[in-house]
């Protein structure tokens, strides 16, 4: 799939193939829920939520969507990310099935907990 040329998370949904835009738009609902204090960019043509740091990112591809939420985030969840398609930070989650919410919700906290864990432990 061409690179989503997108100045915001809005402009990439908006560019996305029609059958990645319903997952988008409901895995962005479920991270902004998450993470309500982040901001969204995009960096490295990829939608991203930060707080200071990047917490997680996404990206939509012909037939899934990658949810990008570092490795160490992802590792607690092992057991019931067995049926997904992972590389070492990402999860494939394809179109043609339903977004696995609460999940992406547990995962997404997690990702913020150890962000912020990390930053209380440096201040």
């Amino acid at each position: 799939m061409p690179r989503i040329k997108a100045a915001t998370v809005s402009e990439y949904i908006a560019a996305a193939p029609p059958e990645a835009r319903k997952h988008l738009r409901a895995l962005r609902a479920i991270l902004e829920k998450v993470a309500p204090k982040a901001t969204e960019a995009i960096k490295w043509g990829v939608p991203v939520f930060e707080e200071q740091r990047i917490l997680f990112a996404f990206a939509a591809y012909k037939t899934h969507l990658n949810f990008m939420p570092t490795p160490s985030a992802m590792k607690p969840f092992k057991k019931e990310l067995a049926g997904y398609r992972t590389g070492k930070g990402s999860i494939q989650l394809p179109y043609d099935q339903a977004l696995p919410g609460a999940l992406i919700r547990r995962i997404a906290a997690q990702r913020a907990r150890e962000l912020r864990d990390h930053d209380a432990k440096w201040m």
